[in-house]
């Protein structure tokens, strides 16, 4: 019997669409200006390195860990009413955030915002799949999706870069608030209600063994970057993987498990999962460090440094908008290859990156592998949604989500301690004449507390600190961007022989 034609989507799911895509925006804009808002929250709230790195991706554990409990309580309350739910935490812990006195207020305000944002994202994907049935609609509307991310990496840095010139650097959280008022006013007109008739009860253990799980490991990988080999950063690290050990074993036993690893069993979704989360790690951690080398090594102001990251984020928007077009064209794992070649290539570029680059060799660098990835991201997505039935794409969309921030929240650690580390080592080995030890001390956190103490310091031995830590960084920056480019090359080659595979025996 031949299976029956899905119904196509009409006007209201394509504006509703644009309702979904709000708070994917929101989460790129975020990033974005949170990263060129560094250099001005480190010189007010003077946070250690650790804390800087806790600052910049503790939103992205918390998102993490707190994914799948949020995906069972969509499916519990109803994944519209989650996300307005959601709309509202976020908006107002970005007050809170925007209003941080101290770099320990500002980490616990960003963890808030990461439990917020965890109500907004499972929502989002898993509507998608329930509005779009028709898979060509599908594929079309998750480029969408992916192109709202992008777009918001275009807004961030104008609207950032102009916030941060003329007000303080809290003003970049509140860009979420008109943002998410928005959401609450059309939401309830223009998107489905969905509720998951067979949900079962959140399983409160679960929930806290992701958690301490996502958050132990972490804390591991960051003690080792401020403190250096020990202990105590090793015991936790191992209780976090226990912990991960235990959770998963949980979820096999639950009859409602808060993560459904059934889905897993499906090559072409366990496969998706593994490329989509690896490529996020790397790409998250090798950008890390280019709005600091904008601001502190090439001395742009955050609006020049805006300036500077469009064209990239534009190129992204344009890759997430080709992308469908060219995966009816040629095989997608084919895409997704080419793209990744082009991805290394831009990464290799950057191991060359120093004070004297010109701006169109940075935009040609930067350009190619943010072009080069959006087929991933958005081949990936419609993969994973595509191959869950739709009572299970709450799951789908919650595990999506969950590998997404934590890929890149692990990435951002992972990538910032080997900065970290490369930066310290370098500058801790320097010769420094005339610089007092307790300005070294301070320099060794961060490049933006060498800038800090070199105003107070002598011409002479300003200039001579800087010049030190700003070689240090770039030779961390060259690092991260080696490693990056090896990673991808590595992941072009899983994706050949895993998607490819699939592809050829017809997934």
């Amino acid at each position: 019997m031949t299976p029956p034609v899905p119904p196509r989507a009409g006007r209201r799911e394509w504006i509703g669409l644009a309702v979904i895509a709000l708070p994917c925006l929101l989460y790129s804009m975020d990033l974005t200006v949170l990263h060129l808002a560094v250099p001005a929250l480190t010189e007010d709230l003077q946070p250690s390195s650790a804390q800087l790195l806790w600052i910049i991706d503790i939103y992205g554990f918390f998102i993490a860990g707190s994914l799948i409990t949020m995906r069972t309580l969509g499916d519990r309350v109803g994944r519209r009413r989650l996300l307005m739910i959601g709309a509202i935490a976020f908006g107002v812990a970005s007050v809170l955030a925007a209003l941080s006195t101290t770099a320990e207020m500002l980490i616990v305000t960003r963890a808030l915002l990461g439990i917020a944002g965890a109500t907004v994202a499972p929502s989002t994907l898993s509507l998608i799949r329930n509005m779009f049935l028709d898979d060509g609609q599908r594929t079309r509307a998750i480029s969408v999706w992916m192109t709202a991310f992008s777009l918001g990496g275009v807004l961030g840095p104008f609207v950032g870069g102009v916030l941060l010139q003329f007000f303080a650097w809290g003003s970049v959280f509140l860009i979420a608030v008109p943002i998410m008022a928005l959401v609450l006013a059309t939401a309830p007109f223009l998107l489905p209600e969905y509720r998951d008739p067979a949900a079962g009860r959140i399983d409160l253990p679960s929930a806290a063994l992701s958690m301490g799980a996502v958050l132990g490991v972490i804390y591991g990988v960051k003690a080792l970057a401020q403190d250096g080999p020990g202990a105590v950063p090793a015991a936790v690290s191992l209780a976090g993987l226990a912990l991960g050990a235990v959770f998963a074993r949980r979820q096999l036993r639950l009859a409602d498990p808060l993560i459904d690893l059934r889905l897993f069993t499906r090559p072409a979704f366990a496969a998706s999962v593994a490329t989509y989360g690896f490529a996020i790690f790397v790409l998250f951690g090798g950008f890390l460090y280019l709005p600091q080398y904008l601001q502190l090594v090439r001395g742009l102001s955050p609006l020049e440094a805006g300036l500077w990251g469009a064209p990239s984020a534009s190129a992204w928007v344009v890759g997430a908008i080709v992308t469908p077009t060219l995966a009816r064209r040629m095989r997608p794992a084919t895409l997704m290859v080419a793209g990744l070649i082009v991805t290394a290539g831009g990464f290799a570029y950057l191991t060359g990156l120093d004070a004297d680059t010109g701006f169109v060799a940075y935009v040609l660098a930067t350009t190619a592998f943010a072009l080069g990835s959006a087929p991933i991201f958005t081949l990936t997505n419609d993969l994973m949604i595509g191959t869950a039935p739709p009572e299970r794409a709450g799951a789908a969309a919650g595990i999506s989500e969950t590998s997404a921030e934590l890929g890149g929240a692990l990435g951002i650690a992972v990538f910032g301690s080997v900065g970290v580390a490369t930066y310290r080592g370098m500058l801790g080995g320097a010769s420094l004449p005339g610089v007092p030890a307790e300005a070294v001390a301070t320099a060794m956190d961060t490049l933006g507390g060498a800038a800090a103490v070199a105003q107070a310091l002598s011409p002479a031995a300003a200039s001579t600190l800087l010049a030190a830590s700003r070689e240090a960084f770039l030779l961390g920056l060259h690092v991260c961007a080696g490693i990056s480019a090896v990673l991808v090359l590595a992941l072009a080659a899983f994706v050949w022989v895993e998607l490819g595979a699939l592809a050829a025996r017809g997934r």
